[in-house]
């Protein structure tokens, strides 16, 4: 399925019904006053987030959301009949902008959460309320309200308790695949996640995380470069960010070169984002020699960042019993702090 986090759309409400110009016509009573019924009331627009959708992806083939019409009012001082309502449907984690002011709308992230974004147009009043004692059949009506319109631009940021973030190649999706049920392509080569990937960590019946695998960062990621600028910003509303390093890689300078390149750019994106709950996990132990960093090095340098460390191989399985039980630990025992 394609993944689809960013659109435009445009959206509008109903016309108000016009009301209507009638006269009571009944045998025996020739000069009947005025009977005309109001208009209806146009419809509305609603959005509401539901966890059956997981991307934006329907936008892409329909821009325009319109409500019905209200319809005109009728003799007999009937009131027309009121413009359905739409309800657009979105994932959560969707915002809302509108697009000729740039301001914020409306953040759905619950379940279910629903918002009316634009009232239908009022029904017009008919000819009944028009009559006076001057004027016992006035010959005038009201048209109806018309609707209201606006360009939005729907924004998806996924829901996720844990971000998995990392240099392209560091395993972020086989660890996903390993410590989940999520099925993302895998392969030995950079960016071979072009999309975020969402998966469900469980322990037992009741104990539950998600966990999303965001698309490799590269130096300059936060400018724009490679794929971290449009996706640094699903990292935002995760609880815990799990920092996945690859033992193998060769280091320039510092000992902790990898992992400086992407909290430099989490910094520069936005420094709420380098300030979330971080563990690390050092990844590939399976391939692990003498010519790699040494992982005691790694993990006492890690320590002193005040950093949790789990030296792992998402491929063989091994150490990520430990991770999940420390995982676990975090959310339940301790107190990661709120998206």
């Amino acid at each position: 399925m394609r993944f689809v986090d960013e659109v435009l759309i445009t959206v509008r409400s109903g016309d108000g019904g016009k009301g209507c110009v009638s006269f009571r016509r009944e045998k025996f009573i020739p000069r009947g006053g005025p009977d005309g019924g109001d208009g209806g009331k146009g419809g509305s627009v609603f959005f509401r987030a539901t966890e059956r959708l997981a991307t934006l992806l329907d936008f892409r083939y329909r821009r325009l959301f319109k409500a019905r019409n209200g319809e005109p009012g009728r003799g007999r001082n009937q009131t027309g009949k009121n413009g359905k309502d739409i309800v657009i449907e979105v994932p959560p984690g969707t915002l809302l902008y509108d697009e000729e002011t740039g301001q914020e709308i409306a953040d759905l992230v619950r379940d279910e959460q629903e918002i009316v974004l634009l009232e239908g147009g009022r029904g017009g009043k008919g000819n009944q309320h028009f009559a006076t004692s001057t004027n016992r059949a006035p010959r005038m009506a009201q048209p109806g309200i018309s609707g209201q319109e606006k360009k939005l631009r729907l924004s998806l940021k996924y829901l996720a308790d844990i971000g998995l973030i990392g240099l392209p190649n560091a395993g972020k999706s086989t660890l996903l695949s390993r410590i989940t049920t999520a099925k993302p392509k895998i392969a030995d080569y950079p960016f071979t996640t072009l999309i975020p990937n969402l998966g469900v960590l469980t322990l037992g019946e009741d104990k539950k995380l998600t966990v999303a695998d965001i698309p490799g960062l590269i130096e300059g990621a936060s400018e724009g470069k490679g794929l971290g600028h449009r996706f640094l910003k699903h990292i935002e509303r995760t609880r815990l960010l799990l920092h996945v390093m690859d033992i193998t890689f060769s280091p320039a300078q510092a000992l902790l070169e990898d992992f400086f390149v992407v909290r430099k750019e989490l910094e520069d994106y936005h420094v709420d984002v380098a300030g979330k709950d971080q563990m690390v996990v050092i990844n590939k132990i399976d391939l692990y020699s003498s010519q790699h960093r040494d992982i005691r090095e790694v993990k006492k340098a890690l320590q002193d960042l005040g950093l949790e460390s789990y030296p792992v191989s998402a491929l063989t399985g091994e150490g990520l019993e430990d991770l999940k039980a420390a995982l676990f630990r975090k959310f339940f025992n301790g107190q990661p702090r709120k998206r």
